[in-house]
């Protein structure tokens, strides 16, 4: 795959993965965004869901392109915590296909849930049924929700949902919804920890 359709397919996979999140979001919230990039899908909630909030982001390039997109943003590390943050000051906190690329994913979740009633959570399934066939044939797998090579990927945890659910319960999460979509953006009901390869989850903290 070229960089040029690596990036075109990002693009239209984005704007499904923000139509989705958008779905979960009321009109006038609070959010926080977790390793946003450059903002667009803050601006995106803001033109379609008149949301306001911020961004969190580390790298310097994407702090500037928020800043061009109109979107509030501060400059920190996730992986070092919240603590910048009270107590439920947000209504939902997102991160969006972003966790497989932390190291604190249990940390992540707990401050998620600490500065916010609900997260949403999106994410690639690593047992896809593409992944599954690309590992028996002895590949790393690439696909829709996996386009890097394994020596260019910006992903350090390979997890499925089976996984996170099981992390979830572990941890005291509820999960409240769940969808899980195919490569061509089917939804998928029939075993998706099979069958889909990007997942979504809404979570909130179990009474």
């Amino acid at each position: 795959m070229t960089e040029h359709e690596r990036r075109v397919k990002a693009e239209q996979r984005e704007r499904f993965d923000f139509a989705v999140i958008a779905g979960w979001i009321p009109s006038g919230e609070r959010v926080l965004d977790l390793g946003c990039g450059d903002g667009r899908l803050l601006r995106y909630l803001s033109e379609t869901r008149d949301v306001s909030g911020y961004g969190v982001e580390i790298d310097g390039d994407s702090v500037l392109g928020c800043i061009r997109n109109g979107v509030d943003v501060i400059q920190m590390d996730i992986e070092c915590g919240l603590s910048g943050f009270e107590d439920r000051s947000f209504d939902h906190v997102i991160i969006s296909q972003a966790l497989q690329t932390m190291h604190a994913t249990e940390g992540i979740l707990n401050e998620m849930l600490r500065v916010a009633d609900e997260a949403v959570v999106s994410f690639p399934n690593f047992a896809y049924r593409s992944n599954r066939a690309a590992i028996a044939a002895g590949r790393m797998p690439v696909s829709e929700d996996l386009p890097y090579d394994w020596f260019d990927t910006p992903n350090v945890r390979f997890f499925t949902i089976a996984d996170f659910e099981d992390l979830c319960a572990r941890l005291g999460i509820q999960i409240r919804e769940r969808l899980a979509f195919d490569e061509a953006g089917r939804a998928v009901s029939d075993d998706p920890n099979l069958n889909g390869s990007l997942a979504f989850y809404r979570l909130g903290r179990v009474a």
